[in-house]
């Protein structure tokens, strides 16, 4: 098997290194390993130790490696954490055909145009991430999914920017490439876990996706099909590790297994009886607590959580207003009564988003924490939620006076401008039905 011919997934968590090799066979997908690795290296999403990060990296690597018998090389990576942000925009351009037919390179003109309106906004050490085109208008026609070939003399787009902080895109390229691995591609976390669970009927309904990782939850709501609002809050599921350490006065450590082994969200439904021998937990510890007390330290930080995601709803009008509801993805999703707890401060349907089903090794990626990853792979030729940039070569100056770093080779990274005008008509049939 050639190299060329195999997909990895890479996902840089604040707590795991999760990555997945995988090839594609028309629309066939067989995995061909699963590892992840523990990291120390990020804080909410962000690096604070590249050396760390590159270590932790370079592990799960050697033992894919192993188990898949073919090199890694290069890998699409996501980028998380609360300095990802999301920007409306609009653009308006002219028609450039004399007999007024909408060619691929007015869209490309639009989309550079958007890009350079949000550019243009104070929006200094800020890279682009994604362009995701909501629709566009033509003239006096609007919600126009696919303009091309259509006729008009002004074209309007009405897209969603993803936009991310320079130095920690630079410091997460230098982790990756200090690894040895070559960055094909860049996904935003929330939208590589979307792609993961969510189907199309939810999509059109309207839905919110709620990423839960240990240092950030990560949120992406669809509508119409369409993304409409991302954001990522500086809260996550080891809030409640450290809740729970602080509570019990032992280590983090030993407040993750409780967490993991004892832990529920409802506290009512746990009896008042119950109690947990901590000396079977931790030879180190003695003494029993109370299970429910555990309980409410976990909904409380859990009500927080889901206020805040209600807060980020009401912002774009979409509290209680979601008829698919809310689906939970990430390591925190698996703790017990989340589903519950949702509903009740939420008000709205709520269930677990498990990974779409593969060929291979698909049992190892049968459950929420492989959200991400798996979607990193889903997201190959995924056009619609690509920049037509390349964002590692608008950093390398700043990259190449730190540790080297290898930018994608052309045609293997983001497409370019002179790529993205061959890839419009394939990107837009991702709007279609």
């Amino acid at each position: 098997m050639k190299s060329s011919d195999v997909v990895v997934g890479l996902d840089i968590g604040s707590s795991q290194i999760r990555l997945v090799v995988a090839t594609k066979e028309e629309n066939r997908w067989r995995v061909l390993s699963v590892s992840k690795n523990a990291c120390t290296g990020l804080r909410k999403g962000v690096v604070v130790n590249i050396e760390d990060t590159a270590v932790a990296i370079n592990k799960a690597v050697e033992t894919a490696e192993r188990v898949a018998g073919v090199p890694v090389e290069r890998a699409i990576i996501n980028i998380g954490g609360s300095h990802v942000l999301a920007h409306p925009a609009r653009s308006k351009i002219s028609v450039s055909r004399p007999d007024g037919e909408v060619g691929p390179e007015d869209v490309n003109r639009a989309i550079s145009t958007a890009e350079s309106i949000i550019s243009r906004e104070n929006f200094a050490n800020r890279e682009i991430i994604h362009v995701v085109p909501k629709s566009f208008s033509l003239d006096n026609q609007s919600d126009i999914p696919d303009p091309i070939g259509m006729n008009g003399s002004s074209l309007e787009l009405d897209a969603l920017i993803i936009t991310g902080s320079t130095p920690f895109i630079r410091n997460l390229g230098k982790c990756v490439n200090q690894a040895g691995i070559e960055i094909e591609d860049v996904v935003a976390s929330p939208l590589a876990a979307a792609q993961a669970v969510l189907n199309r009927r939810q999509k059109e309904l309207g839905v919110a996706l709620i990423n839960i990782g240990m240092g950030t939850t990560d949120l992406a709501v669809y509508e119409e099909d369409q993304l409409i609002f991302t954001s990522s809050l500086p809260i996550g599921a080891g809030h409640i590790t450290n809740d729970i350490a602080i509570v019990l006065k032992t280590s983090i450590e030993v407040a993750e297994k409780v967490k993991l082994e004892y832990g529920f969200a409802v506290s009512k439904d746990i009896s008042a009886k119950k109690e947990i021998n901590l000396s079977k937990i931790s030879k180190s510890e003695e003494g029993n607590i109370k299970a429910k007390e555990i309980a409410e330290i976990i909904e409380a930080r859990m009500e927080e959580i889901f206020r805040l995601i209600n807060k980020e709803l009401k912002k774009i009008k979409r509290d209680g207003m979601l008829p698919a509801g809310v689906v939970f993805t990430g390591g925190g999703a698996k703790l017990p009564g989340i589903v519950d707890l949702a509903k009740k401060i939420l008000l709205l349907p709520a269930q677990i988003g498990f990974p779409v089903k593969m060929e291979g090794m698909s049992e190892s990626l049968d459950d929420p924490a492989f959200a991400v990853v798996v979607g990193l792979l889903l997201s190959v030729n995924q056009e619609k939620i690509r920049s037509g940039g390349n964002i590692w070569e608008k950093v390398k100056g700043a990259i190449s006076v730190g540790l080297p770093f290898s930018l994608p080779a052309k045609g293997k990274g983001f497409s370019d401008s002179s790529q993205t005008v061959d890839k419009i008509k394939e990107w837009f049939k991702t709007f279609l039905p």
